[in-house]
């Protein structure tokens, strides 16, 4: 229980964290273990977005207003998830105190479909370098997680929301990729576009003109998001994005003392191994197919140059906000490992 209680007192940050850590994607705000308040990770993800600050504290964020049920009433909890779509409930008493938290079954398993088929396109054209000596024998899209591909796993989990049209782009040691994929018996389509030259992150894109007129899913080879991605597209939507970022965030802890040196080098302050917090680029992304059409077509661009150009001319370029837990990265040999281990291979 005392992993998803948390204290007004602690911040933003910290709660992120504790969600994460959790994975139950609510923390209910105690008091010497009286109720007072719930947090989801919705609500976290909305003070970010309404540009609220990761120091802030939890009390300027949590819902004072929490659904919750006395011990007589604790054979209700699941009628009251089920009616108001969460997935825990406080026990309390008479006093508030804090009885038991009663929890859903598996809820960080429920994906919601998008509700069409949106296509997904695979950025699988790299050398992977830094996965060598693997890469050297294999492409990096072939290298097995567990018992699949990574890529694989990619095509499999974009499945359950409903894709099943999804675009290939490749270069090195490309053969091996489509004998791989051509020999599976599939539910989905696949189509293998390949470059002549290295296009980067980006310039691949322009090979698709004319492939479909909609939004559309741009990922690269080596990640997983281990998150309800049917929130982030309805974000998408709602917002008017023309790209949407999905964001981790990442703690980092720099391993030395830092000096803060003022005028005349007089020492001001030192830190000692300082935290830093901010939120990364996973290499995910829902885009308008409009991006694709305003490309020039066979020219090498990186897709971060593609956000930076839409900035530049005022177009809403936007981010969903997810745990450091929720972005699985192989695209290093110790990261290859956090994957498998996480994925249970």
């Amino acid at each position: 229980m005392k992993d998803i209680c948390i204290s007004e007192e602690n911040t933003i940050l910290e709660a992120m964290q504790q969600l994460d850590q959790s994975a139950k994607k609510v923390l209910f705000v105690q008091d010497e273990g009286k109720l007072l308040a719930a947090l989801t990770d919705g609500d976290v993800r909305r003070w970010i977005l309404n540009k609220g600050g990761l120091d802030a504290g939890v009390k300027d964020v949590a819902n004072y207003k929490p659904i919750y049920l006395y011990e007589e009433q604790a054979f209700m909890a699941g009628q009251v998830m089920d009616e108001y779509s969460i997935d825990a409930v406080p026990i309390i008493n008479q006093e508030r105190l804090i009885k038991d938290i009663i929890l859903r079954k598996s809820p960080e398993k429920k994906i919601t479909d998008f509700g069409k088929n949106i296509p997904v396109v695979i950025m699988a054209g790299g050398i992977g370098s830094r996965l060598s000596p693997y890469t050297n024998i294999l492409p990096k899209p072939l290298i097995p997680v567990g018992d699949y591909p990574i890529t694989e796993h990619i095509i499999n989990r974009f499945c359950t929301y409903g894709c099943r049209q999804f675009y290939m782009i490749v270069n090195y040691k490309r053969n091996m990729i489509k004998a791989y994929f051509d020999d599976l018996h599939k539910n989905y389509q696949i189509e293998f576009i390949t470059e002549e030259k290295k296009l980067g992150t980006g310039g691949g894109l322009s090979l698709l003109k004319d492939k479909f007129k909609s939004t559309f899913i741009l990922t690269n080879c080596d990640i997983l998001i281990d998150e309800d991605l049917s929130k982030a597209y309805r974000q998408h939507m709602e917002s008017g994005n023309v790209i949407t970022i999905i964001c981790s965030l990442k703690n980092f802890v720099i391993p030395y003392g830092i000096v803060n040196i003022g005028d005349s080098g007089i020492v001001e302050a030192i830190q000692e191994k300082p935290q830093m917090a901010f939120f990364t680029n996973t290499g995910c992304y829902f885009v308008e197919s409009e991006v694709i059409e305003n490309l020039n077509y066979n020219e090498t661009i990186d897709f971060p140059q593609i956000i930076e150009k839409y900035i530049k001319l005022g177009r809403r370029v936007g981010v969903f906000p997810i745990g450091e837990e929720a972005w699985l990265d192989m695209g290093q040999m110790d990261e290859l490992e956090k994957m498998k281990k996480k994925l249970g291979c």
